[in-house]
């Protein structure tokens, strides 16, 4: 059976450390693809700045000529707001799922509404970050040891680029240099985005 990532997020916008990981993700675990999937409505985060058809749109501008890589809206068509247990029980049963995240993600894991069901579905696959170790939680380590499932690390060389910070630099008028892919710059210049 194919196994195919799944990496979520606000994607508020998407950024070269979004397409690193994904495609990093791809070749260390052997992935058929890796589908990035925006946020309807994150119940753990601020309100978003861009609508979920415009961070879908710079998701496919980012995305495009990169084999493998895809967007799965399934959030944004759903609405409302967005849990994981949710969107992988909608997703087609004929693939082996890897969710992707951060270590700063994994620390609140057991958080997250039904993360055992979530544990059971998919496979976790943890990018390091920096001045986060790669320790889950206890609840979840004991869970992930008793049901024989493992956690897979994904070595990722740290990158100093985040949405806060380009969102700031572009109300700033500062520059977002290497920071976007130039599409996804050229599409928030047009639209005004993050002003």
């Amino acid at each position: 059976m194919k196994r195919i990532g799944l990496l979520g997020g606000s994607f508020d916008p998407v950024h070269v450390a979004h397409l690193a990981l994904a495609q990093n993700a791809m070749q260390t675990l052997g992935l058929a693809a890796v589908e990035l999937i925006p946020a309807a409505n994150p119940w753990q985060r601020a309100a978003l700045h861009a609508t979920g058809e415009q961070r879908c749109d710079m998701l496919e501008l980012a995305i495009s000529g990169h084999d493998g890589l895809a967007v799965n809206p399934i959030e944004i068509e759903r609405g409302g707001a967005t849990y994981t247990i949710d969107t992988l029980r909608a997703l087609p049963q004929d693939a082996r799922y890897v969710w992707l995240l951060g270590a700063d993600q994994l620390a609140n894991f057991c958080t997250w509404r039904n993360w055992r069901d979530i544990a059971s579905r998919v496979d976790l696959a943890v990018a390091t970050r920096p001045g986060t170790p790669l320790t889950p939680p206890a609840e979840l380590a004991a869970w992930l040891d008793e049901h024989e499932h493992r956690l897979e690390e994904l070595p990722f060389a740290p990158m100093a680029v985040s949405a806060s910070e380009i969102r700031r630099r572009l109300a700033a008028g500062e520059s977002t240099e290497g920071l976007l892919p130039p599409a996804v710059a050229a599409y928030i210049a047009a639209h005004h985005l993050y002003r």
